[in-house]
């Protein structure tokens, strides 16, 4: 792809972050199911940034807790629809497949420290399993991690 073609789709997606524990369902797991629903999302803001999600809307997936870093990017396969998880038809999940893993995980520590990330949801609202990355966010977390989208 020429740069300004990735420079374009840069900037007409959504991007967001989804966290989870890697030894509660880690990269590695993701992968080898080929994609899942994300379920188990009790927090409205949340919940409404998975109601916010578009089919081939991209997603960093973040390790939390042990080791905390973003270590893969997943794609947005399904909008937002009943969770099969709970009959409280207010929750919701999207399916999300692999694409694929970061070619260095981007950690915590260099987040915190990157000057164009110091305004991201991941150090705003630390809690928040699922929030939104601005095209700016995306594309510096790429550079870092050597990407090429």
């Amino acid at each position: 792809m020429s740069l300004l073609f990735c420079i374009y789709i840069l900037l007409i997606m959504n991007y967001w972050l989804v966290k989870s524990e890697p030894d509660v369902y880690g990269w590695d797991t993701f992968v080898a199911e080929g994609g899942t629903f994300w379920s188990g999302v009790r927090n409205y803001q949340a919940r409404n940034n998975l109601r916010n999600m578009q089919v081939g809307d991209l997603v960093l997936y973040y390790h939390s807790v042990k080791n905390p870093a973003v270590v893969g990017i997943a794609q947005v396969t399904r909008t937002a629809y009943q969770d099969p998880t709970t009959e409280d038809t207010q929750w919701v999940v999207v399916d999300l497949a692999p694409l694929k893993p970061l070619k260095k995980a981007i950690t915590l520590a260099q987040i915190k420290t990157t000057d164009a990330l110091q305004q991201m949801a991941l150090l705003r609202q630390s809690r928040l399993s699922v929030m939104p990355v601005t095209p700016d966010e995306m594309a510096t977390i790429l550079a870092l991690a050597d990407e090429n989208m």
